[in-house]
């Protein structure tokens, strides 16, 4: 009888250890593909969704932290729930475009059942997300009714913008408001009766948008309080006067916002252990000068900018140099560059119109004075293979003046399907000439061709016509292609007189 209870003894301790085990391997995160994503989207106010790839480095790293941030998040009130999306399945790529994913991985903050999709700007820990997340499924403004309040709202190292309001009611505060909501992902949003509560700033008597920032002024107040005119205003008073671009992480969001603005851009690198100071000073009174005249400026250390020196088609040891790329992506370079020299520079890029000073100081841009700079591999020596290279500077011969039915490859050395393509293209050459041009190497003709990843090929007809091939990357397909896009090759001037003559 004793050994009947030993045993049940044991089998009671063996369930409860098999219902631990369970309980430990419970996954928080939604798994969801394409038969049940829109369907569960559509029954949550809030819902977090990750687009991953299985192979992906970035996302096997993320994983645990966003198991553990969705573990946490479980038990907030209410509950917030977060979810995967395989978007590399070949079943879950048409729903997976509809969020314009453009790499891996990508979390979307959906609200309103999916009718809201927003970018999930924050940090890639456990405890960074579901410290992001609670604020997000918060109200969009926060209310700051103490000077206790805003130390405890207010990162000072990051920007964050405060609605002052005597009267928080009316138009100006609803369009503040709607402005917070559609900005959350990206920026944190507060309001407040008084303008005494906050860190920086002096008293206000009408509503006011104050933006503070950790650098230049580190406050600047607005008073439209049209929502476009807001968020212009947030965008333009968010990127400092110079930007810093180094391997510090606190500049990097600015460095983001640098490059994704619309103004022109005037790039410095240097070398900032032992030439920093000596630039500086300048470079930010250029800077300064041309404030709010649609050029934006970024000082970078060259070790940082290597990167950037090779999109560029610039060596390190051409530093300090000046680049100015202008917003139809016309680059004007000057290598060597001396501190005295960069004024000098943006002059002749940019002249005032004294006419125009009293607008804004608007600039006038001269044709001429500076040429642009364009990146091209060296034209090759021997070029006699059945697949010929084309460099930026023989594109215009090859391709566009040849006359000629072209198939243009647009690759870059280091991808895997490029490689995977160059024999097929090799044998379509036996039969049509063809062109692969290294677009990481070479700029490209603005508006002419849109790369956006590796490989792409374009076909121009002989009489001009451009299509892009989106086809199957194999031999058959792009000669059928080829024969269908093709037309007659225009006839050289010394082949026309061949034909005159035989006529005669």
């Amino acid at each position: 009888m004793a050994k009947r209870v030993e045993f049940s003894g044991i089998l009671v301790i063996l369930s409860a250890l098999v219902l631990l085990a369970v309980a430990e391997e419970k996954e928080y995160v939604l798994t969801l593909d394409h038969s049940n994503l829109t369907d569960t989207i559509s029954k949550h106010n809030f819902i977090v969704l990750e687009f991953y790839a299985p192979w992906c480095g970035h996302c096997k790293n993320l994983a645990p932290e966003y198991e553990k941030a969705a573990s946490e998040l479980s038990s907030h009130d209410p509950p917030i729930v977060l979810a995967k999306y395989d978007a590399s399945d070949e079943a879950n790529r048409e729903l997976a475009g509809q969020y314009k994913i453009q790499g891996f991985p990508t979390i979307k903050i959906l609200r309103d059942g999916g009718k809201k999709v927003q970018e999930y700007n924050g940090p890639r820990d456990a405890a960074g997300i579901v410290s992001y997340l609670k604020k997000q499924v918060g109200p969009a403004s926060a209310e700051i009714n103490s000077k206790e309040d805003a130390t405890n709202l207010i990162d000072e190292k990051k920007i964050f913008v405060v609605g002052i309001f005597p009267d928080p009611s009316g138009e100006k505060f609803e369009n503040y408001l709607a402005l917070a909501e559609k900005l959350r992902a990206e920026i944190d949003f507060a309001h407040t009766v008084d303008a005494k509560f906050l860190p920086q700033g002096g008293p206000v008597d009408k509503p006011t948008l104050r933006l503070l920032k950790p650098f230049d002024e580190l406050f600047v107040d607005f008073e439209d309080f049209q929502v476009d005119a807001m968020e212009k205003f947030i965008a333009e008073a968010s990127i400092p006067i110079v930007t810093i671009f180094d391997n510090k992480p606190e500049n990097h969001p600015y460095v983001n916002k640098f490059f994704d603005g619309t103004n022109d851009k005037t790039l410095l690198f240097v070398n900032f252990s032992t030439e920093l100071d000596a630039f500086k000073s300048k470079y930010n009174d250029v800077a300064v000068l041309y404030k709010g005249d649609g050029v934006s400026f970024l000082v970078g250390d060259v070790e940082a900018g290597e990167g950037a020196f090779e999109y560029f088609g610039l060596k390190p040891e051409q530093a300090p140099v000046i680049i100015i790329v202008d917003t139809d992506d016309q680059k004007y370079v000057k290598d060597h560059v001396e501190p005295d020299a960069i004024a000098a520079f943006l002059k002749d890029y940019k002249v005032m119109s004294p006419i125009l000073l009293v607008v804004r100081s608007f600039h006038v841009a001269l044709d001429g004075k500076l040429k642009p700079h364009v990146k091209s591999e060296p034209i090759p020596e021997v070029n006699d293979e059945p697949v010929k290279v084309v460099v930026r500077d023989t594109l215009q011969d090859m391709v566009f003046n040849s006359g000629k039915n072209v198939l243009l490859e647009f690759y870059a050395p280091w991808c895997g399907h490029c490689k995977n393509l160059a024999p097929i293209l090799d044998e379509v050459a036996v039969s049509f000439e063809s062109n692969p041009d290294d677009a990481t190497a070479n700029d490209l003709p603005k508006g002419e061709f849109d790369v956006q990843g590796f490989p792409t090929m374009y076909f121009r007809s002989a009489s001009g016509n451009l299509s892009q091939y989106n086809g199957d990357r194999t031999k058959e397909a792009i000669i059928e292609f080829i024969k269908k896009n093709r037309d007659k090759p225009a006839q050289s001037d010394s082949v026309k007189a061949d034909s005159a003559k035989d006529e005669l």
